[in-house]
């Protein structure tokens, strides 16, 4: 059995072969039961996600600590476990952080590249953490990305996170006044803890693409209903969505958004089944609550890469 380490994973998956991992894996046939959640402390969550096809079968275990920021650690702490179906035998074990980050990154970044305008250059961030560059990143590999700016409830983040994008030669500055970098920006990635709503809809402009992604459970949110009753929206997984997209869940229960409207997911936007963006000024929005698919799709990719 191969181990890889959180250096081994990061290099294995750079960011636009990743993307093209996932196209691929949206467009197969993955088996990915519902993931279990389990409130194991005050601060701390349990995800257990697993997912298989005829050949791989993988198991993420995740924790999601709100309590660790302060500490020092991430908020999100996995491993990955990947077995050879035939067999039963484990084929690897890996550091599932590394993997989660760029994963969930390129999740976005790949339903950016069917939902933002294709002349999209400026990009917001708002949220500084562990999962910020990664965005910066995996957005750049499918659209010409050349200004970053970054909001952040702690502002020496986001100033930390700028300095680090700017010593890449990435044009990269913090955004104080939130509302007006909002009506700035080309694609919108919301990667809060999504306790709070940091996101209105009345700051929006036409054509911005909207990315949420720090709310996982149905009693979370990073939007308010108005950002979703404006947006035509796209969800990872729907069957994940129906259960766990607090952002559109939580409108549908305003009377605000009608779970009805969510135009399609990931894998009807990768096999041509949805046109994604139609129009240049059409607000377009993507929930991901995050698919064990793309954790298996991205520990394939980094078990054979690495053989």
């Amino acid at each position: 059995m191969k181990i890889f380490s959180a250096a081994d994973v990061a290099r294995l998956t750079p960011y636009a072969g990743l993307v093209e991992a996932l196209r691929e894996g949206f467009a197969g046939h993955v088996t990915v039961p519902l993931r279990h959640h389990h409130q194991t402390s005050d601060s701390s969550t349990l995800l257990l996600m697993p997912a298989w096809t005829e050949k791989w079968l993988g198991l993420k275990t995740l924790t999601l600590n709100a309590a660790n920021p302060p500490r020092g650690l991430p908020t999100v702490i996995a491993s990955y476990l990947l077995i050879d179906n035939d067999t039963g035998q484990p084929a690897a074990i890996m550091d599932g952080t590394e993997l989660t980050g760029r994963r969930t990154a390129c999740a976005s970044a790949l339903a950016a590249d069917y939902l933002a305008r294709r002349d999209a250059a400026s990009l917001l961030l708002i949220g500084a953490g562990s999962l910020a560059p990664h965005f910066a990143r995996a957005m750049a590999a499918v659209r010409p990305i050349r200004k970053i700016r970054i909001h952040n409830r702690t502002r020496e983040k986001a100033v930390a996170l700028a300095a680090d994008l700017a010593r890449e030669g990435i044009d990269a500055a913090v955004a104080d006044d939130l509302p007006a970098a909002c009506g700035e920006a080309d694609i919108i990635s919301c990667i809060t803890s999504g306790h709070a709503i940091v996101l209105q809809g009345a700051w929006l402009r036409p054509g911005t693409h909207v990315d949420l992604v720090g709310a996982y459970r149905p009693d979370m949110r990073e939007t308010d209903a108005e950002v979703v009753a404006r947006a035509d929206c796209w969800v990872d997984v729907h069957e994940t969505a129906s259960h766990e997209a607090g952002d559109l869940l939580q409108a549908a229960a305003e009377g605000r958004y009608d779970m009805a409207r969510v135009r399609g997911d990931l894998s009807d936007l990768v096999t041509g089944g949805n046109p994604g963006r139609e129009r240049a000024d059409q607000i377009t929005l993507f929930k991901s609550c995050g698919a064990a698919l793309e954790d298996l799709a991205a520990a394939v990719m980094v078990h054979l890469r690495g053989a």
